[in-house]
């Protein structure tokens, strides 16, 4: 088991994950997961545009990736260059338009989502999740459905203590028919990787199944954002392996 990670190793199915803390040595952390169950899902990879500053989603199989809905599965994961965004589609790009590394994270996060609720993707509905870091902090936000049908939006400004992160998920981790959200608040967990290649593996094997069970994985990224605001980012591809 992953050490830190033990609330996503107990996860069966959490679809897309979303970490944010620091690293021991006080970096600022962004973690990134790709679960899928159906072939347009797992048909997918993470690469980086150094060059963009970008952690994008790129299909590996076009015709596959058309059984499901491009439009929600390639996606912007993790954006920088202008403090740090993160998310689990096309609102990423929105709210790195909104960035001031000034504002506080909420507020970017809020702004950058107006225009955003959850996925079209019935009986799923599947959350928006997003987080960001600016100077003033960071925070998480989960765009999620109601029962009737309405809206909610939640916000969380994130603590930034070396060693710890906070974690969310589009859904709860139960593995079964439609998909249940990610409810409450986010999940405590340990940052205990002292770069991004240890935070890769240690969130890959958390995600790893339990004996005889099926395996969800497509991929896990990390990146780092150092006190002088540089960037280093690692992504590991189950395709690749």
């Amino acid at each position: 088991m992953a050490q830190g990670l033990e609330a996503l190793s107990t996860m069966e199915y959490p679809g897309r994950v979303i970490i944010i803390g620091k690293s021991p040595g006080g970096d600022d952390v962004v973690m990134y997961a790709i679960t899928g169950r159906s072939p347009s899902s797992q048909a997918r990879r993470l690469e980086i545009d150094e060059e963009n500053k970008n952690v994008f989603v790129k299909p590996t199989d076009e015709e596959i990736l058309k059984t499901g809905q491009p439009e929600l599965l390639v996606y912007s994961a993790i954006m920088y260059g202008k403090g740090i965004v993160v998310g689990n589609g096309k609102q990423t790009e929105d709210i790195r338009e909104c960035m001031d590394m000034e504002k506080w994270p909420v507020e970017v996060l809020l702004d950058g989502q107006r225009k955003w609720d959850y996925e079209p993707d019935e009986p799923n509905y599947t959350p928006r999740i997003s987080g960001c870091i600016t100077n003033r902090g960071a925070a998480l936000s989960v765009t999620k459905r109601a029962e009737d049908g309405a809206v909610i939006k939640h916000y969380f400004d994130i603590p930034m203590i070396p060693g710890k992160g906070k974690m969310i998920a589009t859904y709860t981790g139960i593995n079964e028919k439609p998909l249940p959200s990610f409810s409450g608040e986010p999940i405590d967990v340990e940052i205990t990787g002292a770069n991004t290649d240890e935070c890769v593996e240690a969130m890959y094997e958390a995600l790893g199944p339990e004996e005889g069970q099926p395996d969800f994985r497509v991929v896990a990224a990390s990146a780092f954002v150092d006190k002088d605001g540089n960037v280093s980012a690692t992504v590991k591809n189950r395709h690749d392996l």
